[in-house]
């Protein structure tokens, strides 16, 4: 491909330079470690709002201060609910903080990804990054748990918004090519985080300790983020193309090929919004529902994500009620998700399977899975149990889950695509705060809750079906190209090219 010639955005992020550049300049690299940070955060109510043993003696447990005087913890563990004695009456304030933090990312799913529609990746992205920091420190600090919930609910609130925002952008910063092994390693690095904190819980005990140690990386991807450069794909999309061409040629400078950087033009973005009236007159949130295509791609995927989060939360919660090492628990809960993403890389890029294929049977398979632990009488041998289904359903449902994320980003075009995956998103963060309670269905019947995670999973992969396959397809730019068979056969052209 030519670098002197007038191209587009697709031509120009599909030649090799943008994931060479994140390569070789470490923002690649960055987003990778990132990961690791979120996903302290996510996790960080699973070891400092520990239940150790502890014994009450008998006596007037009438009110909380008289309780807090006949218990005796019997077990060396530092958490809030030692700190606060957070038993019996009290014990809902631990699942409560966990609660407000997923309330909190559902609310910044939704206000922050539109956001970054409007006014672009990088200032919504350092701006929620920022306030996550200060208020991972109010955890660490909290006086009471009053400040202490309070502060989960705005640390979910900036994580929210500020994990899809940092996944679009690292998307958008390489060729659509590359958007699944991108995609891939991200999410894969995330599980990687659930099993790294594991190991500093292991090694720093005290709760307010590993709060603080688990939020302090956060200063420094702060700062390191500070220089990142713009989304060139939101830049081409809202008109700013001679923007867009500077990224472009910032990408050839760090990437060693000065002469190309000189070359590098783009040609105006059909449809795109004008540098001037960008304020009102862009696309929006209410364009995923009111446009024709759009509508029914958002309700299916929408229906796909919280089937994802009901199905995955639900097995880990099942798996984590076996005894043993909390510290141990948490991190085999992370490093199981790690073989179900070479499975993905793999599948996603055959013609033959592709992404929705792919994604439709790894949920069906955890469906299934969910299905088959109903069936295993309780006295399966150790190799094949209930355990051992779940936990191989979680890593179905783990695949699902990552391709789903690369999945939304190609469905969408750039204009809404953060507005897209915050409601995604959203829906996501409802069937994880609903998954606690399908457990108590088994009053009805001990199979209730695994039949709700099969029927939720097969569903899910039946509907996923009736989705646009995009593997060797362009990426749309403004909702004017997803309605132009016209314009996706010219791109299909330059690409090939």
């Amino acid at each position: 491909m030519s670098l002197g010639k007038c191209v587009d955005i697709h031509s120009m992020l599909y030649y090799k330079g943008g994931f060479f550049f994140l390569m070789r300049s470490g923002t690649f690299r960055l987003g990778f470690v990132f990961q690791v940070y979120m996903a302290c955060q996510s996790m960080l109510i699973v070891l400092i709002g520990a239940i150790p043993e502890y014994h009450i003696e008998q006596g007037d447990h009438s009110n909380h201060e008289e309780l807090i005087k006949h218990v005796t913890f019997t077990e060396d563990v530092n958490s809030i609910v030692t700190e606060w004695f957070l038993l019996k009456q009290q014990s809902y304030k631990v699942s409560l903080a966990g609660s407000l933090f997923f309330a909190g990312v559902l609310i910044g799913n939704v206000f922050f990804g539109p956001l970054s529609d409007k006014i672009g990746r990088k200032p919504v992205f350092l701006t929620a990054l920022f306030f996550e920091v200060v208020f991972g420190y109010a955890t660490a600090f909290a006086p009471s748990y009053e400040v202490f919930a309070l502060s989960r609910l705005l640390v979910g609130l900036m994580n929210g918004g500020m994990s899809l925002v940092c996944f679009v952008l690292t998307q958008e910063y390489v060729g659509k090519a590359y958007w699944a092994m991108t995609g891939t390693l991200t999410n894969m690095t995330f599980a990687v985080g659930i099993a790294l904190f594991g190991a500093l819980g292991y090694y720093i005990r005290p709760w307010r300790t590993l709060a603080t140690a688990a939020n302090s990386p956060g200063v420094l991807f702060f700062l390191l983020c500070v220089t990142l450069p713009e989304s060139p794909r939101w830049l081409y999309s809202r008109g700013y193309t001679e923007k867009a061409e500077e990224v472009l040629q910032y990408i050839a400078v760090r990437n060693g090929n000065s002469n190309a950087a000189a070359k590098v033009k783009l040609r105006m973005c059909p449809g795109s919004v004008k540098t001037g009236n960008q304020g009102n007159n862009g696309p929006g949130f209410l364009d995923l529902f009111t446009h024709t295509v759009l509508r029914w791609r958002t309700v299916v995927l929408m229906y796909v994500w919280y089937s994802c989060s009901l199905v995955y939360y639900g097995l880990t919660m099942n798996a984590s009620e076996d005894s043993g090492n909390r510290y141990f628990s948490v991190a085999m809960y992370g490093l199981v998700e790690l073989p179900a993403y070479p499975l993905c890389i793999y599948f996603i890029n055959k013609q033959w399977a592709g992404r929705r294929k792919t994604m439709a049977s790894f949920l069906a398979l955890a469906g299934l899975s969910c299905l088959c632990t109903m069936l295993v009488p309780v006295t399966a041998g150790a190799l094949f149990n209930a355990t051992s289904l779940a936990l191989l359903g979680k890593l179905l449902v783990s695949a699902a889950f990552n391709i789903v994320y690369v999945y939304t980003t190609e469905l969408y075009p750039t204009a809404v695509r953060n507005a897209g995956l915050g409601v995604c998103s959203m829906s996501c963060r409802v069937g994880g705060i609903l998954a606690p309670f399908v457990p108590s269905m088994r009053e009805l019947h001990t199979s209730m809750p695994f039949l709700v995670f099969c029927l939720s999973g097969i569903s899910a992969g039946c509907l996923g079906l009736l989705l646009p396959e995009t593997l060797n397809k362009p990426v749309t730019e403004t909702l004017d190209e997803l309605s132009s068979p016209a314009y996706h056969r010219i791109v299909e052209t330059k690409v090939g090219s």
